[in-house]
């Protein structure tokens, strides 16, 4: 079955940048559309930037809009989050998820996904 995983977190300091990236070994992901969702501590997962299966439609949510760039290169099946000026706020689990609908869509909601990742702790600590 196919399974997500995502790299890339870590502690970063304020105003510091990480690149997330999500792939899913042995599989194609070019038909699935590609979501990313941060849990903070004692908190649901909220939906914070996603990619549709063209790399044109991408949507972002207020946190992380102007911050945060979604990118996908379908030539080795992996996805981006690039975030720059991580505030403390961001700190949380990021989850990546896909959805075969293959669209993105401004709905910040988990349901619909078909496969996740088991996420990757991002810090943004002094």
């Amino acid at each position: 079955q196919l399974q997500l995983v995502e790299f890339g977190g870590g502690l970063v300091q304020p105003g510091g940048s990480l690149r997330l990236s999500c792939t899913a070994p042995g599989f194609t992901l070019n038909m699935y559309a590609i979501s990313w969702f941060r849990q903070a501590p004692g908190k649901g997962r909220i939906k914070v930037s996603c990619i549709d299966i063209t790399g044109e439609g991408r949507h972002y949510a207020g946190v992380s809009e102007g911050r945060f760039t979604i990118w996908r290169r379908n030539a080795n099946h992996t996805t981006f989050l690039q975030m720059n000026n991580l505030k403390p706020e961001d700190t949380g689990v990021y989850y990546c998820a896909a959805d075969s609908d293959g669209v993105c869509t401004s709905s910040e909601s988990e349901y619909g996904m078909d496969f996740w990742g088991k996420g990757t702790q991002v810090t943004v600590s002094s």
